[in-house]
This record gives C-alpha cells, structure tokens and sequence, in this order.
C-alpha cells in the first residue's frame, strides 16, 4: 500500500460501522487510514472500496486506505506526528484491551503525545465504568476526548448532514477534531463536558428500546412521546448526580442522540424494542447479530443510579423486561400505575 503525503492525518482503530463512517468522513481534510483486526476486511477496503463486513451496499471513497498491519499504522502516524489525530472506533467492550495495546505501541514510537478520541457509548460491564475512567485507569495520553452525537453510520458514509460534540478538556483535541472532520456535511461544536457527553450517550440506548417496545406494542406517538420526555429527566437526574452539566442533556449529546436513536429505523436499540414486543426473547435477538449498547449497559445503569440514591423507573422496567422476564405490556402497564406527582 502506498501512503499519499497529506498535511493532516487520521488513524481510525476499529472498523465497524461507526468507525469506517468516521474514517470516511475523515478523507475530506486529511489522509484517513482504517486500522482493521481481518487482514481481508483490510485487503477488501483498500482494493475494492468497500466494507465487507458492515454497510457492504455502500461505497467508500478512493482516498480511504486500510491495513491490518500495526506497523504500517504506526508509520501512517510517524509521517506527521504533530498534525495527526487517532480515533478509537471500538465498542466499550474492548475499549481497555485496545487502549492498553495501543499506548504501549505509541508510546514505544513516541506517539503517545498525538491527541485520542473515542466514540463509544456505555458503561463496562465488568467495573461499570465510563470509557474516560478506562481510558485514564490503562493509559497515559495526555489529549483525551469523546466525539457523540445524533448520527448513523450510514448517512455519515452517504455524506448527508450531521453535527458531533467533542467534549475534551484539550484544546488540541477540540482543534485538531475540528479540523479534521468540520466539513460542509459535518458540523463539529464543542464542549468540555465529558461525563455528560458520554452518560447521554449510554443512557439513550435503554430509552430507545423502551420507545421500541412501545412501538412494537401500537401504544402511539403519545407514548413514544412520553417516554423520550421522561427519559430524558432520568438522563439528566443520573449525569447530573455523576457530575454532568445539566444543559449538556438538552443539546446533541442527550436530547438530540436521544430523538434520533429512539425514533429512527436505523436505530439498533429501538430494533431490539421492537422485537421483544413481537415476542423474541432476548437471547434469539442477540443470536440473530444484532448488537445493541443499551442491552449492555442496561444493569449498570440501575446500579449506578441505586447507589446514587437515583429514581429511573423507565431504566428499571427494560431491565425488568430484559433480565427477569417480565412481559413488555406487565411492564408498560406498571409504569402507567405510579402514583401521579409533580413533572419536575
């Protein structure tokens, strides 16, 4: 593979769905680089412009590069280390594996300095922790952010609008985001925000599926309405108590990602909503390759919030419908029972 000289670059690590329509969007303002773990989803991207395993119908540009190969990762970065910028395109799964591998590679390089952002969105199951508190517990990169927002990976491939929120304490991460990815289709805004960025985030997914049981159930738009409001005050009343800005839940981390993920087809939690109210269990769901955050974090989120003294009924209800069995119209219908009270 040839690596085409360019004034800024971009190593995306991780190429799911997210990932390669980040990389993609990358290849407007610098030379954009996909880091894939198969060698053949690597060799396919790179000769046939296109990814084998996600979004395969779509076509990518002929400026994006993949590789398999760490070194030739590394030296994508090497060629200008003070104007490059990596962004971390794994679920929360294997945010600590990779964070661990790949500090230990770039600070071997003396890369270690180039400013990371992740795109992630959940709680690790195993500790409960947010990608920053992982990120921080396994690594020492001194220009840390997380890029969210309301956005699908496909219309992102398709160039169709979309604003993102970096939230970073980092100026250089702010800017060097920025210049990278605001182009006339991606609108970039700033925040420093990061616990509310990433709670929004984690916390929309389990209303989406709420919204999709809701759906799935013919409850009307009265109902879907209902819980996106309600949902929100639970997002808000959990990031705040974590340290959040509350007026970061009504921008596009929180009520924005929050509409489009509960409303929009293209929405992986809302499928799932939508298929255990058509009766799946959650185990065929999962079986049948979809992979949804909001199943994930689900738990965690009640936890969190119990320990914080927190009240989530509509978090407490998918958890109940999810790990305990029970039916989604029981649940509906035990929520619709609460005792009435103030909005606020």
């Amino acid at each position: 593979m040839t690596i085409a000289k360019s004034p800024l670059r971009t190593l995306v690590i991780g190429a799911g769905s997210w990932g390669t329509a980040l990389a993609t969007a990358a290849t407007r303002h610098s030379h954009s680089l996909l880091f894939c773990r198969h060698p053949d989803q690597a060799l396919t991207i790179e000769k046939h412009h296109y990814n084998p395993r996600y979004l395969s119908d779509l076509l990518l540009p002929l400026t994006l590069h993949a590789t398999s190969d760490i070194s030739v990762a590394i030296h994508h970065l090497q060629q200008a280390p003070q104007q490059s910028l990596i962004i971390l395109g794994v679920p929360v799964i294997a945010m600590r594996e990779t964070c661990q591998q790949w500090f230990t590679l770039l600070q071997q390089a003396q890369l270690e300095h180039i400013p990371i952002i992740w795109t992630c969105k959940g709680f690790e199951q195993s500790t409960g922790a947010l990608p920053h508190e992982i990120i921080h517990q396994v690594s020492h990169f001194p220009h840390t952010g997380v890029l969210s927002g309301p956005s699908f990976a496909k219309e992102v491939i398709q160039h169709l609008p979309v604003a993102l929120t970096v939230a970073s304490h980092s100026y250089l991460v702010q800017q060097r985001t920025t210049d990278i990815l605001h182009n006339s289709f991606c609108r970039i805004y700033h925040s420093q925000d990061i616990i509310g960025v990433e709670v929004g985030g984690a916390l929309k997914n389990i209303i989406a599926i709420a919204c999709g049981i809701a759906d799935g159930l013919q409850l009307g738009n009265n109902a879907r309405a209902a819980l996106i409001t309600r949902g929100l005050v639970e997002i808000t009343r959990l990031g705040s108590t974590m340290g959040g800005d509350p007026s970061t839940f009504i921008g596009l981390t929180g009520l924005g990602d929050l509409v489009l993920t509960a409303t929009g087809d293209l929405s992986r939690n809302r499928q799932v909503g939508l298929a255990i109210a058509q009766g799946k269990t959650l185990q065929a769901i999962m079986d049948s390759g979809i992979t949804a955050e909001g199943v994930r974090c689900a738990r965690d989120t009640l936890a969190r919030a119990t320990h914080l003294g927190i009240e989530m009924p509509i978090t407490q209800a998918i958890c109940r419908v999810l790990f305990e069995g029970i039916p989604p119209k029981e649940a509906v219908q035990q929520l619709l029972m609460r005792e009435a009270k103030q909005e606020i």
